[in-house]
């Protein structure tokens, strides 16, 4: 297990990479996670760089498209800074990103606070936290030359591959009578259109939601009211360029978009 001189001083470096733009290896073998619990404490070390409150989470690797994209078995938590959300229909820089790809995402607003407890969160538990249901659209990134080969540990403690997001308006419609699991948002993309499918994210990205709720309460953390949770691509990941407008519309819970420049 690292000490904590070890986890400060790998979330330095990680964070360094993250504002320059850069990239790296790999973290020195003394400095790289044994286990997701180091992982996730290098992660959070990076929480306290931020100048502003913690706008929320998000989940990597919830389909299996997402899995092999970075090379791992399962979902892993990252956390969105507020300096890092983009305003929908707003502009993304492509200066540093090494990923170029865009992914079109279920993301809820919380109600109210899920704080740690011995009992998992069921679904129903969480849903019932949930206040508002938005389109979303995360753009990844990793600092990790080859975050191919990083391994999943080394992931979670660069964030879980975090690095821009956008955020679509809440719905207008009734989402909790609506199929998420059969949702297929449409994605324009320099001409071509590409449908996503809600099973795409861990079978339903309600399944997503509670399996990140249930990770921060192992973590001993609280999923806070007001807080965003974006749960996972239900596309796989879509490459992007500079001068690209990047369109998801989700039909009856609206649209989102964002350019690269």
């Amino acid at each position: 297990m690292l000490d904590q001189n070890q986890t400060a001083a790998a979330s330095r470096i990680l964070h360094r990479h993250w504002r320059a733009g850069t990239k790296l290896g790999g973290l020195e073998t003394s400095l790289r996670p044994r286990d997701r619990v180091d992982a996730y404490a290098i992660q959070a070390a990076i929480e306290t760089t931020s100048g502003g409150k913690l706008f929320g989470w998000k989940i990597a690797a919830t389909s299996e498209a997402g899995q092999k994209h970075i090379n791992v078995g399962g979902p892993m938590a990252g956390r969105i800074l507020s300096e890092t959300v983009i305003a929908d229909g707003g502009t993304a820089s492509m200066a540093g990103n090494e990923m170029r790809v865009a992914e079109p995402e279920f993301a809820f607003r919380m109600r109210i606070d899920l704080p740690p407890r011995d009992a998992p969160y069921s679904v129903q538990e969480v849903l019932d936290a949930v206040d508002t249901l938005h389109p979303a659209i995360e753009i990844p990134d990793s600092r990790f030359s080859d975050f191919v080969g990083a391994g999943a540990e080394q992931i979670i403690a660069d964030n879980a591959c975090a690095h821009l997001f956008v955020l679509g308006a809440p719905t207008e419609s009734n989402w909790r009578a609506l199929d998420l699991v059969e949702l297929r948002p449409v994605i324009h993309l320099r001409g071509q259109q590409y449908i996503g499918h809600g099973k795409n994210v861990l079978g339903d990205p309600l399944i997503a939601l509670t399996w990140l709720a249930n990770e921060l309460r192992e973590l001993g953390l609280t999923l806070r009211a007001g807080e965003i949770v974006t749960t996972g691509t239900c596309h796989p990941p879509l490459p992007i360029q500079s001068g690209d407008l990047f369109e998801a519309d989700f039909g009856v819970i609206g649209k989102v978009s964002v350019r690269f420049a």
